[in-house]
């Protein structure tokens, strides 16, 4: 291999470099800058939130940046892959990884296989690693859900109940885990990707009565998320025990104040802020960043949903509109449900941040799920342009 191969071999798999960019939409190319710098804020804030932790567990504070990264490097590998593949291809290929998928979420709740933290089964170990099959699952459920809500008058009803017995069983075994947040986020996303596609509202709403009646099954069987609910309605009724975490974080946020307390000098990050790299990282970054970085970052998310829903309305294909949504709502709607546990408007859930928290899974669930949009945006270019010869156009001017 020549001098010349290797550099555009090296050039092509350098992940955050794309040299097609300049001949991609606007919107395409908007979708993935925001998504850059929506990953660099997080990765920033990661780095903060879990030294004092990598500190004292490995004795070095950048050893969850260092593993994130990793991560973060095979994540935007995926999402240049994903871009420049059709959606037609991407939406093929996504039905036999859905059902690879579905085999490993039965392999979690394997005793001999499945990986349990805090009482819940939802890892595989690969090596030194840990895998969260439920989150790999979230960009292929939008692209099977867009597949099949977006034809959904034109296929027959053995074709439509095999995969809604697959859409169920996914949740189900989700549900099992046990992981009430991530089934009702993927839940969510399936019915809302529904309504966009304009199905019946009296399946719909069977639908949805469905999904309360299972999560009213999950919260009985599950007492620990009982709890949940009870310390978020009060949690100063047991501030050491089911109530100590929303406490801390409500803290963290209020010692931010309006500027925040400067990068890395978070207070509740030493060891009084539980997960706060994770689930509750948003608090670490309110407290540094103050009322003024949290109201910048959520201004980053409504463009961003603003954005998406600009792609959706001007998709061509139903399908495409529908992956769209599906993206939006994974990214933006995870992202506004993590803030809502955060500051205590929501129960506490187990749903990560998008591009915030640690995790190998959730990073590269995030970066695919957005890859999916900007390909949505890039295919809406010049997608109904019919160019007349120019003798033809003249001639009918």
């Amino acid at each position: 291999m020549n001098f010349q191969a290797s550099a555009t071999l090296l050039w092509r798999l350098f992940p955050v470099v794309d040299p097609t960019t300049a001949q991609w939409s606007r919107e395409a190319r908007l979708t993935r800058w925001l998504t850059l710098v929506w990953l660099a804020i997080g990765l920033i804030t990661l780095f903060s939130a879990s030294y004092p932790v990598a500190l004292e567990e490995t004795g070095v504070g950048w050893r969850f940046l260092a593993v994130q990264l990793l991560w973060v490097f095979i994540g935007l590998t995926l999402f240049n892959w994903v871009v420049q593949q059709p959606l037609t291809r991407l939406i093929r290929l996504s039905g036999i990884a859905f059902c690879g998928l579905l085999g490993l979420l039965i392999l979690t709740l394997m005793p001999a296989l499945g990986i349990t933290i805090n009482g819940a089964t939802r890892w595989l170990s690969i090596g030194p690693f840990l895998i969260q099959p439920s989150e790999l699952l979230k960009p292929l459920l939008i692209l099977q859900a867009a597949r099949l809500f977006g034809r959904w008058s034109s296929l027959p009803w053995s074709t439509r109940g095999v995969w809604i017995a697959l859409f169920a069983v996914a949740i189900g075994l989700i549900l099992l885990q046990p992981n009430l947040s991530t089934a009702a986020i993927c839940g969510l996303s399936l019915w809302l990707i529904a309504l966009a596609a304009g199905l019946p509202y009296r399946l719909l709403i069977t639908t949805a009565v469905t999904g309360l009646l299972a999560a009213t099954f999950s919260l009985g069987a599950n007492a620990y998320q009982r709890e949940r609910i009870t310390a978020f309605l009060n949690p100063w009724a047991d501030p050491t025990g089911n109530g100590y975490q929303l406490i801390q974080s409500l803290l963290a946020i209020g010692s931010g104040r309006l500027f925040g307390s400067g990068f890395g000098f978070s207070e509740q990050k030493l060891f009084f802020l539980p997960i706060q790299y994770t689930d509750f990282i948003f608090a670490v970054y309110a407290e540094e960043f103050g009322f003024i970085g949290s109201l910048i970052f959520l201004l980053l998310l409504l463009v961003y949903a603003s954005l998406a829903t600009l792609i959706a309305l001007r998709a061509n294909h139903p399908l495409h509109r529908l992956i769209a949504v599906g993206a939006m709502v994974l990214l933006v709607g995870q992202s506004f449900l993590n803030i809502g546990v955060a500051v205590g408007a929501l129960p506490t859930t187990g749903l990560p941040l998008p591009l915030f928290s640690y995790g190998g899974s959730s990073m590269i669930s995030s970066l695919v799920t957005a890859a999916l949009l900007t390909r949505v945006a890039r295919e809406i270019k010049d997608d109904n342009v019919v160019r007349l010869p120019v003798e033809q156009a003249t001639l009918i001017g």
